[in-house]
């Protein structure tokens, strides 16, 4: 896939997000959902896409509950099923279940979602 084409599908604009524990302000260790992007960096772009019926029944045979396949251009290698990703405009999370790296060009990567499970 040619990384133009890809560009015009990334219509979408959305943040990744992390869960680590932290210290609030009683010294207590909480868990709290941080940005990786930097405050300065804008939203990333990325394609979202429901699942057909037919990418659906195939993906319960690869985790179960995934629901979105959402695209973005290659930005980290290290994303993990721990984190997830936030469309602000949509006011959607989508919960990481599996990340499928693009092997063949390394221009993107494929993240299987499912939407609107865990909000935080």
């Amino acid at each position: 896939m040619a990384t133009s084409h890809l560009a015009r599908r990334l219509r979408h604009r959305v943040d990744v997000q992390d869960l680590v524990t932290v210290r609030n302000s009683d010294e207590a260790t909480v868990e709290s959902w941080v940005s990786l992007l930097s405050s300065d960096e804008e939203l990333l772009p990325a394609e979202i896409v429901p699942l057909s019926g037919r990418e659906f029944i195939a993906s319960a045979q690869m985790q179960a509950g995934v629901n979105t396949r959402i695209t973005l251009r290659r930005w980290r290698l290290d994303f993990t099923e721990r984190m997830r990703i936030v469309h602000p405009s949509e006011g959607t999370i989508y919960n990481i279940k599996a990340v499928l790296p693009d092997p063949t060009f390394r221009h993107h990567v494929t993240l299987m979602c499912e939407a609107g499970v865990n909000d935080g």
